[in-house]
């Protein structure tokens, strides 16, 4: 069959690769691809390969694909324990019967966070799903670099997160031509869940991709940019350093504040607007940050610039982008941009009028902060409260500023069975879309959706 033929034509042994900034270039690299993307279409959504008739051909794929991570290996010395684990890895699999793959070892070998050097490379090789891309464990590969620059250093002493790596994307397979925009080392097949010591985040396509929708969204609305603001949507470097000061405070804030034992409850349901108010806490703590950071004398003129930065960036992705991304089924990224808006539009700070968006800029971290307020106070009297009675107080918060949709049971107070009920009854209630868009929403999608997902796949 050519199909067996094929990967042995290209095994042999590629040429060592000795200059990671390169090594998107090499043969070694282009096999290594090609091989993982073999595997990926032979393997069921699990990541096994069940058909015995096919492993032949795995098996194939498994050789040309170790091949190339050998000749790769020396150019990337800091991931040598890793790189090392990974073909012990894919063998035993191989061994195995390709059941469901086990990459425990070579994923607790990985340590990206002990290496955060600006410009520093590494190769990447797991089955996994892509959050926001593919939810099938199949087997991935990427080249990236670390983007570290010497401001972002020194801030992390401030805004202590050792767990943060912030990465550029090179190249990658198919699971990364999509929308996913972070590498969670929980996403990796494994026989069990070890302390995980890192988590990366592209930050190259979360900025490429924010300064193509929110161009295209001050267009369409007619906002007069300031002149900053022009600035950052014409410049992906600068773009990609905002992004990197924003998630590394939002990142941190997940566990930090008067919060419930577990802000996201791991493992539990509960209705996805809790969700909505955590995600949008920790976005509005560093927006909270960033203006301390922006008016400090302390910090360093580079900081301050990029502080105001990370204040707009924070404002147009979660007002242009997070509203009209994904579908309407629980999307709670999507209700925490309808909350903002909304929140900023009934302090009139942000106004739509003769078709045209504007903003009181002077006014507007204010208004911001005092939703930051809010949240926080919800969560303060949380810990005194039955987990369902903060529910009910999340969702009030919430429905204070947007209107719920006329179908719901929430808005109309839930029945007393449900009430004295199992948490179980009160997330079934909640509707797919609680809070639909508003009229200006609606609007603007029709003239945004292709614009956001032209977007998929981006890279800086």
């Amino acid at each position: 069959m050519t199909t067996l033929a094929q990967p042995a034509s290209i095994i042999g042994e590629p040429e060592v690769v000795e200059d990671a900034s390169t090594a998107e270039q090499s043969a070694a690299w282009a096999q290594l691809k090609a091989a993982a993307t073999g595997l990926a279409a032979l393997q069921e959504k699990d990541g096994s390969i069940p058909d015995a008739a096919r492993h032949p051909e795995a098996s194939g794929h498994v050789a040309a694909l170790v091949a190339g991570i050998r000749a790769l290996a020396p150019a990337f010395p800091h991931d040598a324990a890793y790189l090392e684990a990974l073909p012990h890895d894919f063998a035993r699999w191989e061994a195995d019967g390709f059941g469901v793959p086990d990459f425990l070892d070579s994923l607790v070998a990985f340590d990206p966070a002990s290496h955060r050097v600006d410009g520093l490379r590494h190769l990447v090789v797991f089955p996994m799903y892509t959050q926001n891309g593919s939810p099938d464990r199949h087997v991935e590969a990427l080249i990236v670099e670390v983007i570290w620059p010497e401001f972002i250093a020194r801030l992390e002493e401030r805004y202590t997160n050792k767990l943060f790596v912030s990465l550029r994307l090179v190249d990658f397979t198919a699971g990364y031509d999509t929308n996913s925009a972070v590498l969670f080392p929980e996403t990796v097949a494994m026989r069990e869940i070890p302390p995980f010591t890192w988590g990366a985040i592209f930050q190259d396509r979360e900025a490429a991709r924010f300064r193509v929708v929110v161009d295209a969204a001050a267009e369409i609305t007619k906002l007069e940019l300031l002149p900053s603001q022009r600035l950052l949507l014409e410049d992906q470097g600068l773009a990609e350093e905002v992004f990197v000061m924003w998630d590394l405070i939002h990142d941190r804030s997940h566990m930090r504040g008067d919060l419930p034992f577990d802000p996201f409850m791991i493992k539990q349901r509960m209705p996805y607007f809790l969700y909505s108010l955590e995600e949008l806490r920790c976005d509005l703590t560093a927006f909270r940050e960033c203006v301390k950071l922006a008016r400090s004398e302390d910090a360093d003129e580079r900081t301050r610039d990029r502080a105001v930065h990370v204040q707009h960036a924070i404002l147009f992705d979660r007002l242009f982008r997070f509203p009209l991304t994904g579908s309407r089924i629980r999307n709670y990224d999507g209700l925490g941009g309808q909350l903002l808006f909304a929140w900023l539009h009934q302090r009139d700070v942000l106004h739509w009028t003769d078709t045209q968006l504007a903003f009181d800029w002077d006014q507007v971290p204010d208004a911001v902060i005092a939703l930051s307020d809010a949240i926080d106070e919800l969560y303060w009297r949380s810990i005194d409260r039955p987990k369902t009675a903060h529910w009910l107080a999340a969702y009030e918060l919430v429905r204070g500023t947007l209107a719920p949709n006329p179908a719901s049971v929430w808005a109309r107070g839930l029945p007393d069975e449900v009430l004295a009920g199992a948490p179980k009854g009160y997330t079934d209630a909640v509707l797919d879309d609680e809070f639909p868009l508003s009229m200006f929403y609606e609007a603007l999608g029709k003239k945004m959706t292709d614009v956001i997902e032209s977007t998929k796949g981006i890279t800086g």
